[in-house]
């Protein structure tokens, strides 16, 4: 039996990206979404994600991921579709909407309103994307949590 008390998985508060170039990374991101950079060196940078962060670290130093990937939440999945069309980035096969950058980091571009993951209104608010809503699959997901947005004001 455990001596201590372990701590609660809450969340995640940044992802780390190895990146072959800073400048570079920046570039190629910068033409498939719209963001603010929180801050940047020779060696690192900092994508702001309203209460999260995307690191951009240089030195990549391993073989192009196959399976290993992470999500990023969009404001416009289909116009995310486009950016990587008109960029000439190739999807990955399957049934996901997975890229992989120039240094091999594969991505999943996943829709804010189809999946459970949820900002809080101010951090949303923050963003200037008060115009999100989670669609009724999501909200009937949240809601077998108990963590529907409604059920939140509920129990306050």
């Amino acid at each position: 039996m455990a001596k201590h008390a372990k701590p609660r998985l809450v969340g995640f508060n940044h992802v780390a990206l190895e990146v072959g170039d800073i400048e570079e990374a920046l570039a190629f991101y910068g033409r498939l979404f719209t963001f603010n950079l929180r801050g940047k060196s020779e060696t690192m940078a900092f994508i702001d994600l309203g209460d999260q962060f995307i690191a951009l670290q240089k030195g990549r130093r391993q073989a192009p991921d196959d399976g290993r990937h992470f999500g990023l939440v969009v404001d416009d999945k289909n116009a995310a579709r486009k950016a990587l069309e008109e960029a000439g980035i190739k999807v990955v096969d399957g049934p996901f909407l997975d890229f992989r950058d120039p240094w091999g980091n594969r991505v999943e571009i996943v829709g804010y309103e189809n999946i459970q993951f949820t900002k809080a209104p101010n951090v949303l608010r923050g963003m200037g994307l008060t115009h999100l809503a989670k669609n009724e699959n999501a909200k009937k997901e949240l809601a077998e949590k108990g963590m529907a947005p409604e059920q939140l004001v509920a129990q306050k």
